[in-house]
């Protein structure tokens, strides 16, 4: 559910006797709580916060929030708690346990399949079908996910551990997480001690690699070779894997068919972490000068690595096990020293040192074939660049209004369509229903199902047909705007409503000077960074970053003066933006030139 960004509509204070309702809430739905054990969760006295979210699949969901975690979610009138709270009482809920490397896909937003459950040697928990549980993962009792029974335990046990068992709601590293302090999981002593796994041997953590080698196709936990001779560590559920590690691994000598077999078994997630560690190797040691440090980490992204990517392959943070670029560069930080990231204007993170000297960085071969048109690449100053502009197109929604007509086509709500398309299946529709008035074709007669969808309640007696006009505006009207928009050598975006466009003001800095603010320009996959560095050439004036309120992961350029003729010239000529997609033109002084 918190897998992908949430949109937050409020954050207030609890009130009292919501306080109280939350705290009988809360020891209804979790009895084996203890009154001290409320007191700690639900203080009296100290400040609570009740925050109205959105989930990203438009689920309305209430936090509570104290000392900036959340502790619990209440979603359709159920109570839930968040793994800090699991974290401070590991016994709350029924648990179940798996194997670490499911952690990452119960992270990305998958359901935990009973095949991939350890059963201890007492047994599955007694559950119901919607009870409310929790997942931990072998060698550590602190739960990693909470979420609902997918069947009862009978139901598991009769399936012969078969199909789908908890239906995940949120886990540790999700966007809930995020919300709060991002802490880790404490180390609870396993509960479980020795398990059994799908095939109902008895097995230990120390057993697993012996068993895959047995059981092709079974999810262990692989314990990793560091080097000849060592002792094997087990992966721990709670730490990133490192992919130059697993790259290590794979390069020592072994059995050649055993390794092309855990190439073919390697998931998405894993194929994009070596993506992106490869592109930012290529892209450190052929790329990045050490005259453009301190060198901001969006443009590094932007420039430098999406440039490196292979042709015919896609780079895609999101996709990958970090889904952030800064937990990215964070990792390539800590535990592996190659470069050195800080914050040097507050929310704007820049790489300030590259360790060049480091074995990987040094030893690291580029592969022969890159693309190079792979992403826009921008150049500061007026010399030309490989920035093309985005293909932008109106696209249509279809409603739950308007479901019914769009059934004979197979076209559910929520199915993205082409203006073109929808009135193609509109007018399929009247011509397959007869609704073509008999006595002027240039009216269409109105049935039930255009009557409920197309006709407001005052009209359902007067109306009996439509224009053909009023019949497509109508349509389109009641249908949800979308947009395409299609960068160069990547895949479509859809956003819903109107695509934001790149806005530009001017405010007053005291004494009467002015300053030119541009903004959005992240949206069209402008580096702000750039555009600031060209506008300082065109000008001669200074310009500065500053975190953009309100909109993460976004900044704004603020340069000297009023600048909207020149910014205007920039993005209309040299970046070929369209007219339509930059507002605050008609805001440039009147004896500039208007392109």
């Amino acid at each position: 559910m918190f897998a992908k960004p949430f949109r937050v509509k409020s954050n207030t204070v609890i009130k009292g006797s919501d306080r109280r309702k939350l705290k009988a809430d809360v020891s209804a739905a979790f009895p084996s709580l203890s009154a001290d054990e409320l007191s700690e969760l639900v203080p009296n006295k100290e400040e609570l916060n009740v925050v109205k979210i959105y989930a990203h699949k438009g689920d309305a969901v209430t936090l509570y929030v104290l000392h900036k975690n959340p502790l619990f979610f209440e979603l359709e009138k159920q109570l839930y708690p968040t793994v800090y709270v699991l974290w401070r009482y590991p016994a709350l809920l029924p648990t179940f346990r798996t194997w670490p490397p499911v952690l990452q896909k119960l992270i990305g937003g998958a359901d935990l399949m009973l095949p991939g459950l350890v059963v201890p040697s007492n047994g599955l928990p007694d559950v119901k079908r919607g009870d409310c549980c929790a997942v931990t993962v072998v060698n550590n009792g602190a739960p990693v996910a909470v979420g609902t029974a997918a069947v009862s335990s009978a139901e598991m046990r009769s399936s012969g551990l078969k199909g789908r068992g908890v239906c995940v709601l949120h886990t540790y590293m999700d966007n809930l997480w995020a919300f709060g302090e991002k802490s880790g999981p404490p180390s609870v002593p396993d509960a479980g001690g020795e398990g059994q796994g799908v095939n109902g041997e008895e097995c230990t953590a120390e057993d697993d690699e012996e068993e895959e080698e047995e059981e092709e196709g079974e999810l262990k936990c692989v314990a990793e070779e560091q080097n000849p001779g060592e002792t094997d560590q087990v992966c721990s559920g709670t730490q990133e894997l490192s992919l130059t590690e697993q790259q290590e691994g794979k390069g020592e000598k072994g059995n050649e068919e055993k390794e092309e077999n855990q190439d073919d078994q390697k998931k998405p997630q894993e194929i994009m972490d070596a993506l992106l560690v490869q592109c930012f190797l290529h892209a450190l040691k052929s790329k990045v000068k050490k005259s453009e440090l301190p060198l901001l980490t969006s443009t590094f992204l932007r420039i430098h690595m999406f440039s490196c990517c292979p042709s015919g392959k896609q780079l895609d943070i999101k996709k990958s096990s970090y889904k952030k670029l800064s937990k990215f560069l964070q990792s390539m930080q800590q535990q592996h020293n190659l470069v050195r990231v800080k914050e040097l204007t507050k929310g704007v993170e820049s790489i300030v040192e590259v360790d060049w000297k480091n074995r990987e960085l040094r030893f690291f071969k580029a592969p022969e074939e890159t693309d190079e048109e792979a992403a826009p690449t921008q150049h500061g100053g007026e010399e030309e660049t490989l920035y093309r502009p985005p293909e932008i197109t109106t696209q249509y929604s279809v409603s739950a209004r308007l479901e019914p007509l769009f059934l004979e086509a197979n076209k559910r709500k929520g199915t993205i369509l082409q203006p073109v398309e929808v009135r193609s299946i509109v007018t399929e529709y009247v011509k397959n229903n007869d609704l073509v008035d008999g006595n002027n074709k240039n009216y269409v007669t109105i049935n039930p199902t255009l009557c409920d969808c197309l006709l407001e309640k005052s009209e359902y007696q007067e109306v009996e047909s439509l224009k053909w006009d009023d019949l497509f505006s109508r349509t389109m009207g009641r249908m949800q705007e979308c947009c395409q928009v299609v960068f160069p050598g990547q895949k479509p975006i859809i956003k819903k409503g109107h695509i934001e466009p790149i806005d530009i003001s001017v405010a007053s800095r005291g004494s009467n000077k002015k300053v030119t603010i541009i903004k959005n320009l992240e949206v069209y996959q402008l580096d702000p960074a750039v555009v600031a560095t060209a506008l300082q050439h065109r000008v001669q004036a200074s310009s500065v970053l500053q975190p953009n309120p309100g909109a993460k992961d976004k900044v704004l350029v603020l340069i000297q003066g009023n600048q909207i003729h020149q910014v205007g010239s920039l993005l209309l000529d040299h970046y070929q933006i369209p007219r339509r997609y930059i507002q605050g033109l008609d805001k440039a002084l009147k004896g500039g030139k208007k392109k």
